[in-house]
């Protein structure tokens, strides 16, 4: 006789959603507290290490004790919000807004919509088929890949709060012209032969708009979502720039820097677009380094042209995107968003010498 029993445990009850926005709210206090803090903590570190007082290595320690919690905790505060917000935007809802967008009004609105959308090399591939497969012109496709990762909210909001709203805003207001611009000219030249053939061949489908509604605990979800999917993707990138950020702050010469990219070097904005597209990283992991370039006294213009190049024209995302365009498509993309970032440069150096 078989005299096991069994039990099911009762379901826990889904907390409140007064109870969610009270932790939130609590959690969000809680972050501008530590924040607050953080220069007497990094002083008070330095202090309990063996350091020559005003040496090369105490200040690059000054400087990675200070950056790292600051910009993580930055990083943190920036993708929870933003999160939040792109739960309005969906994939399919961002295709359904550009597909049959006229160019110049679609150029525009895929530029903006790449402010809110998170776009790296290893979702390249599926948006950029998306977007075709969904009947967005080229060029308007374009200008969402080129503004997406280099005006996105983590870059936005890490120039914000490390170098002032002024720099922000002209940031933003300059890349989206280079990434309207740039998709405008790529769609007037009419490249679409130039994509690979399985590219051309994917048919447009019909895009199923999500009819639920999201509520406030979706929300914050969604913004603890991307707290795992994204900080948990670049933390790594984020050290290793501001290791990078703290070398350059404590052991480069600020001469030899003014000399690469200062002012009055013409060459330098140039020098420092070739010299950022081998490199790989995304905006929270170069920001550290362009904080320490700027501190050494480099040019604004030049040291912002250096991190585009290195966000929007990376080797390694270009090696991705061949999979859907011919090297000539590669070659003009690269030619026209080069060209943009160089206006930018030159520009950035005027407005703010």
């Amino acid at each position: 006789m078989n005299t096991e029993q069994s039990f099911t445990l009762p379901e826990r009850p889904e907390p409140s959603p007064a109870l969610w926005l009270a932790v939130t709210v609590g959690a969000v206090a809680l972050w501008f507290a530590a924040y607050a803090q953080l220069v007497p903590l990094s002083d008070w570190i330095v202090s309990l290490l063996p350091l020559e007082p005003d040496s090369h290595l105490q200040e690059a320690i000054r400087f990675f004790a200070y950056d790292t919690p600051k910009v993580l905790m930055l990083l943190t505060l920036v993708v929870f919000a933003m999160g939040v917000v792109r739960s309005f935007f969906s994939p399919e809802r961002t295709r359904a807004l550009l597909a049959g967008r006229r160019e110049g009004i679609g150029n525009v609105a895929a530029a903006s919509l790449g402010i809110f959308t998170p776009f790296c090399s290893c979702s390249a591939v599926p948006l950029f088929v998306g977007f075709v497969s969904a009947g967005v012109p080229l060029g308007v496709t374009f200008s969402f890949l080129i503004a997406a990762p280099m005006i996105n909210e983590v870059a936005l909001g890490l120039l914000f709060a490390l170098l002032g709203w002024k720099v922000a805003l002209t940031y933003l207001a300059f890349g989206l012209a280079v990434a309207i611009v740039s998709g405008w000219v790529i769609g007037k030249l009419h490249l679409e032969g130039w994509l690979e053939e399985w590219v051309r061949n994917v048919r447009s489908g019909a895009v199923d708009l999500p009819t639920d509604r999201l509520t406030v605990v979706d929300r914050i979800k969604a913004g603890l979502e991307a707290l795992r999917d994204i900080v948990g993707k670049v933390w790594m990138w984020i050290i290793a720039g501001i290791a990078a950020g703290a070398f350059i702050h404590g052991y480069v010469p600020s001469d030899l820097l003014a000399s690469i990219m200062g002012k009055d070097a013409w060459w330098s904005v140039p020098a420092a677009v070739l010299l950022g597209i081998p490199m790989y990283s995304n905006a929270a992991g170069i920001i550290p380094v362009v904080e320490a370039l700027l501190g050494k006294g480099a040019a604004l213009g030049t040291v912002l042209a250096f991190m585009m190049s290195v966000i929007a024209l990376s080797l390694p995302e270009m090696i991705i995107l061949r999979k859907v365009l011919s090297v000539k498509l590669i070659a003009v993309f690269i030619g026209v968003v080069a060209s943009g970032i160089l206006a930018v440069g030159f520009l950035f150096n005027m407005i703010f010498s």
